[in-house]
């Protein structure tokens, strides 16, 4: 009997949206919508991005090798990019979603992002990544999880938790954007907000009105907190009353377990925590996420404040807020913390194997950039930021689609690998890596505040930091054992952190600074890395379902919607394959 056209499609929905695997790793598939609400987390109206109404965005949750179709819905008024830091996309910047390696998607379209997480686990957060719409919303966590046959290096928790933080200011987006590009500075949060939450009511300065969050949890479980700052500008330090957090995992990597009182989260940072529910529940209790290495009697109004309930708890929480570690005075004393960081290596990570068994302490290093920000400054009348004197402009048309389709002077492979000595300049100018390389990136903050650093398609060794200005001796104390593996790490003022890559992940990926006014001002680069063996072959094509815009936008056809091309965008090899299982097999449909 013949199949029908509508059972083909209820076959080709379930198919696609349902996680079923044609072979090999398994499909998960995700509908995100980015629209524009009002919501009051601050207790003041404002416009915020919602995804699939909520803010923040949902979570996304996966397992180790999964493939992950992510339908993205522009429902804004302005261009849309989604970026996934911390997912190592294998040979596939494609999908990265960032303006160098992707054409925006315009307002009212849609367009599908496919990628593998292979070989990962652990936590991450995604956001739209243009025109400074983060500092709107836009954003939600992402889970990793491992595969059943291997197992975490821990009892298995209670439960898990999710806490998106970050500073958060009353003005939107759009008119942030325009401080920072008339060259002012973005000035104080209005608060910190605790997933899209204000803060409890802990004494007279909050106003009445302002919803929290609250957790709850029962006594004598131990429960895993995924912690995310998805801030624009302010570290944050993060505690919950009476309460060790162990923590396990940075960014995708697991740690050596170690008790902290509290914990500093910078900007782009993301970190796992066992929280066990061992008081006696008298009250409940604070959780704290309040603005770091400031003066706290000033910024006593930047306080995210939640609530952890127990179930037998015999009363609200009252009195003053737990005390962050008092060392704003002591620089040198805070960075103890991260220096104390290390890779567990007995554990497995997404497959059978110790993480700690990559000894690359012991790899020679083939290249090293020293790469140093500094202060905004006016470039041909206007304020920048820039790496190695050099303010980064977006190429018109996306890198890899340039090359695929010979545009030249898109972009130049001359990023300096020292700062130079000349005047800083409006630049495209983008890293030429060596595939297979093993490079070490000193990256050095003489700006006047905390910077986070990040690197798209890869996680790099922590291996030095340290205040001053890093030399060719500074290697004598870098840590060439347990290293922590991750993509985002902070820089301290006036001083530099070094990190080792292995390039081994070809593509083209974005190097920025986390903090957003800084990255919009030009503080990024890219990394072009191909494999000259297999004339490029080594990183995937080209999707099918690519946007054209710059010198190829004449290629770009109008989109139109359908039910049918709705679910089929982005997925044809998806749809292919299913056509042949689908025709292959003697079951029929009537």
């Amino acid at each position: 009997m013949a199949l029908s056209s509508f059972s083909l499609f209820v076959f080709i929905h379930i198919a696609l949206f349902s996680s079923l695997c044609f072979a090999g790793d398994p499909f998960v598939s995700y509908e995100l919508k980015l629209s524009y609400i009002t919501a009051s987390p601050l207790g003041v109206p404002q416009q915020v991005i919602a995804v699939n109404g909520k803010f923040p965005g949902p979570l996304m949750n996966v397992t180790t090798n999964n493939n992950v179709v992510v339908n993205v819905w522009n429902e804004l008024d302005e261009n849309l990019l989604m970026t996934w830091p911390g997912i190592q996309m294998r040979h596939n910047s494609w999908q990265d979603g960032v303006l160098g390696t992707n054409c925006p998607i315009p307002p009212k379209w849609n367009w599908t992002y496919q990628f593998q997480v292979k070989d990962q686990i652990g936590s991450f957060y995604y956001f739209p990544s243009l025109n400074f719409q983060k500092a709107s919303g836009g954003f939600g966590p992402l889970i990793v999880n491992n595969r059943d046959i291997i197992p975490i290096p821990f009892s298995q928790p209670d439960g898990d938790i999710v806490f998106v933080i970050g500073d958060w200011y009353t003005r939107n987006h759009t008119a942030l954007r325009e401080v920072v590009a008339s060259g002012k500075e973005l000035g104080m949060p209005d608060g910190v907000l605790i997933n899209g939450k204000g803060p409890y009511r802990y004494n007279s300065s909050v106003p009445d009105g302002i919803e929290y969050e609250t957790i709850n949890v029962d006594p004598g479980k131990t429960y895993r907190i995924r912690v995310h700052n998805v801030g624009i500008s302010t570290s944050l330090n993060f505690r919950v009353q009476n309460h060790n957090l162990l923590l396990v995992e940075t960014e995708g990597y697991y740690a050596m377990q170690q008790n902290y009182t509290s914990f500093d989260v910078h900007v782009g940072q993301s970190y796992s925590f066992l929280l066990t529910m061992d008081q006696n529940a008298s009250s409940d209790y604070y959780i704290v996420a309040s603005a770091r290495f400031v003066n706290e009697s000033v910024w006593q109004r930047v306080t995210g404040v939640a609530i952890l309930h127990y179930s037998n708890s015999k009363g609200p929480a009252s009195g003053p807020l737990p005390e962050p570690i008092n060392d704003i005075y002591n620089p040198w004393a805070a960075m103890n913390q991260p220096r104390s960081i290390r890779q567990n290596g007995s554990a497995s990570g997404a497959r059978p194997n110790p993480q700690g068994s990559f000894h690359y302490g012991q790899i020679n290093v083939t290249h090293t950039y020293v790469i140093q920000s500094l202060p905004p400054v006016t470039i041909d009348g206007k304020l920048r930021s820039t790496l190695n004197g050099i303010s980064f402009v977006n190429p018109d048309t996306p890198i890899r689609l340039a090359d695929n389709y010979s545009v030249k002077g898109d972009y130049k492979l001359d990023f300096p690998s020292e700062p130079l000595a000349r005047p800083p300049t409006l630049d495209r100018s983008v890293i030429n890596a060596t595939y297979k390389g093993f490079i070490e990136v000193i990256l050095q903050n003489n700006d006047t505040r905390m910077q986070s650093f990040h690197v798209d398609g890869y996680a790099f060794f922590v291996v030095g930091m340290d205040f001053g200005v890093w030399t060719e001796n500074s290697r004598s104390q870098y840590n060439k054992w347990d290293g922590i593996s991750r993509s985002t790490i902070e820089v301290y003022p006036g001083g530099w952190t070094a990190v080792m890559i292995s390039l081994d992940n070809t593509g083209v990926w974005n190097m920025r600074v986390e903090n957003l006014d800084r990255w919009y001002l030009g503080q990024e680069t890219y990394m072009k890395i191909v494999n000259p063996e297999e004339n490029g072959e080594t990183e995937m094509a080209m999707p099918s379902n690519v946007l054209y815009c710059g010198a190829l936008g004449y290629k770009q056809k109008a989109q139109s919607h359908s039910s049918a091309t709705s679910i089929l965008n982005g997925n044809l090899k998806s749809f292919i394959a299913l056509m042949m299982v689908l025709f292959s097999s003697t079951v029929f449909f009537t």
